[in-house]
Protein backbone atom coordinates (compact mmCIF):
# COMPACT_ATOMS: atom_id res chain seq x y z
CA UNK A 1 0.00 0.00 0.00
CA UNK A 2 1.13 3.33 -0.87
CA UNK A 3 1.09 6.34 1.27
CA UNK A 4 -0.60 9.74 0.77
CA UNK A 5 2.37 12.07 3.08
CA UNK A 6 0.10 15.51 1.96
CA UNK A 7 -0.58 18.18 -0.29
CA UNK A 8 0.59 20.99 -1.62
CA UNK A 9 -1.72 23.50 -3.65
CA UNK A 10 0.16 27.05 -4.89
CA UNK A 11 -0.78 28.81 -8.31
CA UNK A 12 0.80 28.37 -11.67
CA UNK A 13 1.16 31.62 -13.32
CA UNK A 14 3.13 31.56 -16.51
CA UNK A 15 4.78 34.84 -15.33
CA UNK A 16 6.25 33.22 -12.39
CA UNK A 17 8.01 30.81 -14.95
CA UNK A 18 9.37 34.01 -16.77
CA UNK A 19 10.77 35.41 -13.41
CA UNK A 20 12.53 31.85 -12.48
CA UNK A 21 13.95 32.42 -15.43
CA UNK A 22 15.52 35.45 -15.40
CA UNK A 23 16.54 35.09 -11.20
CA UNK A 24 14.04 37.80 -10.28
CA UNK A 25 13.08 36.16 -6.99
CA UNK A 26 14.75 39.10 -4.55
CA UNK A 27 13.36 41.26 -6.59
CA UNK A 28 10.41 43.49 -4.69
CA UNK A 29 7.81 42.77 -7.22
CA UNK A 30 8.42 38.92 -6.87
CA UNK A 31 10.08 38.71 -3.47
CA UNK A 32 7.03 38.59 -1.47
CA UNK A 33 5.81 35.22 -3.30
CA UNK A 34 8.80 33.59 -3.64
CA UNK A 35 9.82 34.43 0.02
CA UNK A 36 6.23 31.63 1.02
CA UNK A 37 8.39 28.45 -0.53
CA UNK A 38 11.26 27.74 1.56
CA UNK A 39 9.31 26.02 4.26
CA UNK A 40 7.35 24.44 1.97
CA UNK A 41 10.26 22.75 0.54
CA UNK A 42 11.50 21.88 3.51
CA UNK A 43 8.69 20.19 4.24
CA UNK A 44 8.90 18.30 1.48
CA UNK A 45 12.65 17.74 1.24
CA UNK A 46 11.65 16.12 5.21
CA UNK A 47 8.69 14.48 3.69
CA UNK A 48 10.58 12.35 1.19
CA UNK A 49 7.71 11.79 -1.36
CA UNK A 50 8.66 9.70 -4.61
CA UNK A 51 5.47 10.29 -6.85
CA UNK A 52 3.77 13.22 -7.09
CA UNK A 53 0.59 13.25 -7.98
CA UNK A 54 -0.15 16.93 -10.24
CA UNK A 55 -3.66 18.50 -10.63
CA UNK A 56 -3.72 21.15 -12.85
CA UNK A 57 -5.64 22.57 -15.75
CA UNK A 58 -4.13 22.46 -19.02
CA UNK A 59 -3.87 25.74 -21.53
CA UNK A 60 -3.97 24.16 -24.58
CA UNK A 61 -1.34 21.87 -25.25
CA UNK A 62 -2.94 19.01 -25.05
CA UNK A 63 -6.69 20.03 -24.73
CA UNK A 64 -8.46 23.16 -26.56
CA UNK A 65 -12.35 24.26 -26.58
CA UNK A 66 -13.14 21.71 -29.13
CA UNK A 67 -11.42 18.76 -27.82
CA UNK A 68 -12.37 19.04 -23.83
CA UNK A 69 -11.99 16.37 -21.70
CA UNK A 70 -13.78 16.97 -17.96
CA UNK A 71 -10.95 14.95 -16.22
CA UNK A 72 -7.52 13.14 -18.35
CA UNK A 73 -4.72 11.25 -16.44
CA UNK A 74 -1.59 11.16 -17.88
CA UNK A 75 -0.18 7.13 -18.03
CA UNK A 76 2.39 7.69 -19.81
CA UNK A 77 6.86 6.85 -19.21
CA UNK A 78 7.64 10.24 -19.78
CA UNK A 79 5.94 13.77 -20.21
CA UNK A 80 7.89 16.88 -21.97
CA UNK A 81 6.34 20.13 -22.34
CA UNK A 82 6.67 22.25 -25.62
CA UNK A 83 7.04 26.16 -26.53
CA UNK A 84 3.57 27.78 -25.23
CA UNK A 85 4.49 31.62 -25.92
CA UNK A 86 4.91 32.97 -22.68
CA UNK A 87 8.35 33.42 -22.62
CA UNK A 88 9.31 30.32 -20.74
CA UNK A 89 12.18 28.11 -21.36
CA UNK A 90 10.69 24.47 -21.91
CA UNK A 91 11.74 22.69 -19.02
CA UNK A 92 13.63 19.10 -19.08
CA UNK A 93 11.27 15.96 -19.28
CA UNK A 94 9.61 14.28 -16.21
CA UNK A 95 9.32 10.85 -15.69
CA UNK A 96 6.28 9.17 -15.00
CA UNK A 97 4.89 6.56 -13.11
CA UNK A 98 2.60 4.57 -15.39
CA UNK A 99 1.53 1.66 -13.01
CA UNK A 100 0.13 4.05 -10.67
CA UNK A 101 -1.59 5.93 -13.21
CA UNK A 102 -3.43 2.52 -14.74
CA UNK A 103 -4.48 1.96 -11.20
CA UNK A 104 -5.51 5.60 -10.72
CA UNK A 105 -7.45 5.10 -14.05
CA UNK A 106 -9.57 1.63 -12.81
CA UNK A 107 -10.31 2.93 -9.59
CA UNK A 108 -11.92 6.33 -11.20
CA UNK A 109 -13.80 3.99 -13.85
CA UNK A 110 -15.13 1.70 -11.26
CA UNK A 111 -16.34 4.76 -9.18
CA UNK A 112 -18.20 5.54 -12.79
CA UNK A 113 -15.76 8.72 -13.83
CA UNK A 114 -15.80 8.46 -17.25
CA UNK A 115 -11.75 9.65 -17.14
CA UNK A 116 -9.60 10.24 -20.72
CA UNK A 117 -6.59 8.31 -20.50
CA UNK A 118 -3.45 9.75 -22.17
CA UNK A 119 -0.71 7.40 -22.33
CA UNK A 120 0.98 10.49 -24.95
CA UNK A 121 0.59 13.96 -23.12
CA UNK A 122 2.79 17.43 -22.88
CA UNK A 123 2.92 18.88 -19.96
CA UNK A 124 2.40 23.14 -19.71
CA UNK A 125 3.21 25.74 -16.99
CA UNK A 126 0.34 24.45 -15.32
CA UNK A 127 2.75 21.61 -14.18
CA UNK A 128 5.96 22.67 -14.46
CA UNK A 129 5.83 25.77 -13.21
CA UNK A 130 4.62 24.37 -9.71
CA UNK A 131 7.40 21.55 -10.35
CA UNK A 132 10.22 24.22 -10.64
CA UNK A 133 8.57 26.03 -7.25
CA UNK A 134 9.02 22.91 -5.31
CA UNK A 135 11.84 21.42 -6.62
CA UNK A 136 14.22 24.45 -8.15
CA UNK A 137 17.65 22.61 -7.93
CA UNK A 138 15.86 19.67 -10.12
CA UNK A 139 13.59 16.72 -9.98
CA UNK A 140 15.24 13.90 -11.39
CA UNK A 141 14.54 11.55 -8.61
CA UNK A 142 10.77 12.56 -8.20
CA UNK A 143 8.15 10.89 -10.52
CA UNK A 144 4.84 12.18 -12.05
CA UNK A 145 1.13 11.77 -12.51
CA UNK A 146 -0.44 14.34 -14.31
CA UNK A 147 -4.18 14.38 -14.02
CA UNK A 148 -5.79 17.88 -16.31
CA UNK A 149 -9.39 18.98 -14.59
CA UNK A 150 -11.77 20.72 -17.45
CA UNK A 151 -11.54 24.22 -15.56
CA UNK A 152 -11.86 26.74 -19.33
CA UNK A 153 -14.84 25.13 -21.20
CA UNK A 154 -18.34 25.33 -19.74
CA UNK A 155 -20.06 23.29 -18.11
CA UNK A 156 -17.25 23.16 -15.60
CA UNK A 157 -17.31 20.13 -13.20
CA UNK A 158 -18.96 21.10 -10.07
CA UNK A 159 -16.75 21.36 -6.91
CA UNK A 160 -18.98 18.28 -5.33
CA UNK A 161 -18.13 16.01 -8.41
CA UNK A 162 -14.04 16.95 -7.82
CA UNK A 163 -14.05 16.61 -4.50
CA UNK A 164 -15.46 12.62 -4.99
CA UNK A 165 -12.81 12.19 -8.13
CA UNK A 166 -10.20 13.51 -5.72
CA UNK A 167 -11.52 10.49 -3.04
CA UNK A 168 -11.70 8.15 -5.74
CA UNK A 169 -8.14 8.94 -6.49
CA UNK A 170 -6.89 8.70 -3.41
CA UNK A 171 -8.97 5.43 -2.43
CA UNK A 172 -6.24 4.32 -5.59
CA UNK A 173 -3.01 5.40 -4.30
CA UNK A 174 -4.27 4.15 -0.55
CA UNK A 175 -4.77 0.70 -2.30
CA UNK A 176 -1.18 0.52 -4.56
CA UNK A 177 0.28 -2.47 -4.51
CA UNK A 178 3.71 -0.99 -4.73
CA UNK A 179 4.97 1.26 -1.67
CA UNK A 180 5.23 4.58 -2.61
CA UNK A 181 5.59 8.44 -0.68
CA UNK A 182 2.72 10.08 -3.12
CA UNK A 183 2.75 14.02 -2.59
CA UNK A 184 -0.63 15.93 -4.32
CA UNK A 185 0.56 18.85 -5.74
CA UNK A 186 -2.91 20.91 -7.12
CA UNK A 187 -1.99 24.18 -9.21
CA UNK A 188 -4.12 27.75 -10.12
CA UNK A 189 -5.61 30.48 -8.96
CA UNK A 190 -6.92 31.55 -6.53
CA UNK A 191 -9.11 34.33 -7.37
CA UNK A 192 -8.03 36.21 -10.81
CA UNK A 193 -9.86 37.05 -14.27
CA UNK A 194 -7.56 38.02 -16.91
CA UNK A 195 -10.57 39.29 -19.65
CA UNK A 196 -13.76 40.86 -19.83
CA UNK A 197 -15.13 43.60 -18.44
CA UNK A 198 -13.88 42.26 -14.69
CA UNK A 199 -10.38 41.55 -15.84
CA UNK A 200 -7.96 42.47 -12.71
CA UNK A 201 -10.78 41.14 -10.63
CA UNK A 202 -10.13 39.89 -7.30
CA UNK A 203 -11.39 38.32 -4.25
CA UNK A 204 -9.66 37.89 -0.97
CA UNK A 205 -12.04 37.30 1.45
CA UNK A 206 -13.49 34.37 -0.70
CA UNK A 207 -9.81 32.88 -1.54
CA UNK A 208 -10.12 33.25 2.58
CA UNK A 209 -12.64 31.27 2.79
CA UNK A 210 -11.33 28.65 0.40
CA UNK A 211 -8.01 28.19 2.24
CA UNK A 212 -9.87 27.73 5.46
CA UNK A 213 -12.21 25.45 3.92
CA UNK A 214 -9.77 23.50 2.77
CA UNK A 215 -7.99 22.29 5.75
CA UNK A 216 -10.54 20.21 7.40
CA UNK A 217 -14.23 21.31 5.87
CA UNK A 218 -13.30 20.69 1.97
CA UNK A 219 -17.32 20.23 1.91
CA UNK A 220 -18.44 24.04 2.11
CA UNK A 221 -17.37 24.78 -1.05
CA UNK A 222 -19.40 21.95 -2.25
CA UNK A 223 -22.00 24.08 -1.65
CA UNK A 224 -21.10 26.73 -4.54
CA UNK A 225 -22.43 25.98 -8.23
CA UNK A 226 -19.91 26.23 -10.98
CA UNK A 227 -21.33 29.74 -12.25
CA UNK A 228 -21.31 30.89 -8.34
CA UNK A 229 -17.05 30.40 -8.27
CA UNK A 230 -16.84 31.83 -11.61
CA UNK A 231 -18.93 34.98 -10.07
CA UNK A 232 -17.01 34.61 -6.49
CA UNK A 233 -13.49 33.62 -7.86
CA UNK A 234 -13.32 34.98 -11.63
CA UNK A 235 -13.17 32.86 -14.88
CA UNK A 236 -10.22 31.90 -14.33
CA UNK A 237 -10.29 31.64 -10.24
CA UNK A 238 -12.40 28.43 -11.16
CA UNK A 239 -9.13 26.41 -11.10
CA UNK A 240 -10.12 26.14 -7.41
CA UNK A 241 -11.33 22.87 -8.61
CA UNK A 242 -7.82 21.81 -9.09
CA UNK A 243 -7.28 22.29 -5.47
CA UNK A 244 -10.93 21.04 -4.33
CA UNK A 245 -9.41 17.72 -6.41
CA UNK A 246 -6.09 17.23 -4.58
CA UNK A 247 -7.77 17.89 -1.34
CA UNK A 248 -10.15 14.86 -1.88
CA UNK A 249 -7.15 12.93 -2.82
CA UNK A 250 -5.30 13.77 0.65
CA UNK A 251 -8.76 12.40 2.40
CA UNK A 252 -9.61 12.42 6.15
CA UNK A 253 -8.17 15.25 8.71
CA UNK A 254 -5.63 17.68 8.19
CA UNK A 255 -3.38 20.21 9.32
CA UNK A 256 -1.97 22.92 7.65
CA UNK A 257 1.99 23.05 7.90
CA UNK A 258 2.47 26.34 5.31
CA UNK A 259 0.36 29.26 4.35
CA UNK A 260 1.27 32.02 1.84
CA UNK A 261 -1.01 34.63 0.02
CA UNK A 262 0.05 37.55 -1.65
CA UNK A 263 -1.53 39.97 -4.29
CA UNK A 264 -1.15 41.04 -7.12
CA UNK A 265 1.06 38.88 -9.32
CA UNK A 266 0.09 39.29 -12.50
CA UNK A 267 -3.18 40.16 -11.56
CA UNK A 268 -3.81 36.61 -9.86
CA UNK A 269 -4.28 36.31 -5.94
CA UNK A 270 -1.10 34.02 -5.40
CA UNK A 271 -1.27 31.53 -2.62
CA UNK A 272 0.72 28.78 -1.39
CA UNK A 273 -0.76 26.14 0.75
CA UNK A 274 0.47 22.88 2.59
CA UNK A 275 -1.14 20.19 4.40
CA UNK A 276 -0.70 16.99 5.26
CA UNK A 277 -2.78 14.32 7.47
CA UNK A 278 -3.79 15.03 10.85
Amino acid sequence: MSNIIGSVATSHIPAIGNAIHKGLQKDEYWQPFFDGFPPARAWLHAAKPDVAVVVYNDHGLNFFLDKMPTFAVGAAPVYTSEDEGWGIPTVPPVRGAPELSWAIIEQAVADEFDVTTCQEMLVDHACTVPLQLMWPEGWEGIRIVPIAINTVQHPLPSAKRCLAFGQSIGRAIRAFAQTLNVVVISTGGLSHQLEGERAGFLNPEFDDLCLNALINKPELLTRYSAHEIVELAGSQGAEILNWIVGRGILGGAAREVVRNYHIPISNTAAALQVLEPA
